[in-house]
């Protein structure tokens, strides 16, 4: 397990939190997947990350919110990551949201909203509705503009291709 610089909680937590899932994000791009990168922290302590992966693995579930938990709940031997707080460039998609609920998140921190598929404040609140039996604690605009310009570079480059 890879110690993170700091406890989560703060805002300077948060920063070196998003900060790794950025790295993540950029290694996604630099293999022509969308930028996005995710890291699980459970008391400090990196145990799961992950860059979206749909592409290469030709699979459109392969993203890399998704990816970091099953990862964390596999070097934990845990089916549940109770008190886990959750970086991610992009606001989490229903799919993804539905997960970390599921997983018992504890926090889950962002950088940019995805207004076309956010499941967790754009188009829904999966992750803090009332009516489910979990709620997480939720945080947005963590290093935005750095998230931001990764991702429209990326998209500036593929319509450069005609992609």
């Amino acid at each position: 397990m890879t110690p993170a610089a700091s406890s989560p909680g703060t805002a300077r937590d948060d920063e070196d939190g998003m900060r790794l899932a950025l790295d993540l994000a950029r290694r996604a791009a630099a293999l022509d997947e969308v930028p996005v990168g995710a890291v699980v922290l459970l008391e400090g302590v990196v145990v799961g990350e992950a860059h979206n992966e749909t592409h290469a693995r030709r699979d459109p579930t392969a993203h890399a919110e998704l990816l970091a938990v099953q990862r964390a709940c596999a070097r934990l031997g845990a089916l549940r990551l109770p008190g886990a707080v959750v970086y991610t460039t992009v606001e989490p998609c229903f799919l993804c949201a539905g997960a970390l609920s599921h997983a018992r998140v504890a926090r889950v921190v962002w950088a940019v909203r995805d207004p076309k598929f956010g499941g967790a404040a754009s188009l829904g609140a999966v992750l803090t509705d009332p009516r489910l039996n979990h709620r997480a604690e939720i945080a947005e605009g963590v290093l935005a503009d750095e998230a931001r310009a990764l991702l429209q570079e990326f998209f500036q480059k593929k319509r450069g291709r005609g992609e």
